[in-house]
């Protein structure tokens, strides 16, 4: 197989450098199916990676990119055979892997995903580990109790690609979608997707007892410090708290009350270590009763492998709303 175009990410004295090597196939970490990638996405932990703004890699140098879509070439697996459309999203990629902004990857077949029936290429990279980590939530929080009629769910971060992926989601299942955000432009944007009503998240007050006036019925968080804790005083009675990330802070200062007194359960969300079982359930929801209806509104903007290193700085400022798709080969 001729070499190819990879944007790898190197540490050399001791400074993080993204730039776009020549490789081969053997280049590449060990894995049983080869895939001719056609399109990745950028997430906030790409962007910490590709910058050095975070400590990711777990060795280097890596291919960055946590998420890819595109077509088999080859495959000693026999699940996977030349031809199949698939995507591979989380399980390691641009950590302890190879990921997906190559224009060719090698994959354990563990990891591969059959692209479901109802999605493109595309558009699975525009959901991508963003749409599967907030389908992830909302599954999680459904297995536990949670259904529209319990009353509104919460989104905190919701301009961010996870919570625009959420609004969608939670709105195409029928709940109430409340957003929290800080972006003042963002409020037009939100109501497009699905959100029936928009916080400010400058103007909430977080009150300071244990147990404030109970406002929704759960909560899916991408923040963390304070504004967690804001939920968990604010939840209603067996509601459930997704916690996704930690874009605000990584504390939580609360105590048990919320848990023992009105039930709440507090869910933490992981996107890489699933296993395929599970994955397969969530990308079968993504495709169906959990398809976003607006992803041309969320994920407009579509970025060209060139162009790829210019794009990071803005998502490590905050400075970018909903998702992109970044077109490989």
């Amino acid at each position: 197989m001729q070499n190819f175009k990879a944007l790898r990410i190197h540490e050399l004295d001791k400074k993080i450098v993204a730039r776009v090597d020549t490789l081969s196939i053997e280049d590449l970490s060990p894995g049983e199916v080869v895939i001719k990638v056609r399109y990745s996405g950028i997430n906030y932990k790409d962007a910490l990676a590709a910058t050095g703004a975070g400590r990711i890699l777990r060795r280097y140098p890596l291919v960055g990119g946590i998420d890819l879509a595109g077509v088999v070439v080859s495959s000693s697996d026999a699940r996977f055979k030349a031809g199949d459309e698939v995507l591979v999203t989380g399980c390691g990629l641009s950590e302890t892997h190879d990921g997906g902004y190559a224009e060719y990857a090698r994959m354990k077949a563990e990891w591969v995903i059959a692209l479901p029936k109802g999605l493109n290429l595309a558009d699975a990279m525009r959901i991508g580990t963003a749409g599967f980590t907030a389908a992830l939530a909302i599954d999680r929080m459904e297995r536990n109790g949670q259904e529209p009629s319990r009353g509104p769910i919460v989104v905190t971060g919701a301009s961010g690609g996870v919570g625009s992926l959420a609004i969608d989601m939670l709105s195409s299942r029928g709940y109430q979608a409340v957003a929290v955000s800080g972006k003042a432009d963002a409020v037009e944007y939100l109501g497009r997707i699905g959100a029936t009503r928009v916080l400010r998240r400058q103007e909430i007050n977080l009150g300071k007892r244990p147990l404030e006036t109970p406002e929704w019925a759960g909560a899916i968080d991408n923040l963390g410090g304070e504004i967690l804790t804001w939920l968990t005083r604010t939840v209603d009675f067996w509601g459930n708290i997704a916690s996704i990330g930690l874009a605000a802070s990584a504390d939580l200062n609360t105590t048990v009350l919320p848990f023992i007194l009105r039930g709440v359960s507090l869910l933490g969300i992981n996107s890489v270590a699933n296993t395929r079982a599970e994955r397969l359930h969530v990308w079968e929801r993504i495709a169906t009763d959990l398809k976003p209806r607006h992803l041309g509104v969320i994920a407009e903007r579509i970025i060209p492998f060139a162009e790829l290193p210019a794009a990071f700085p803005a998502y490590v400022a905050s400075q970018v709303r909903g998702r992109a798709l970044v077109e490989i080969g």
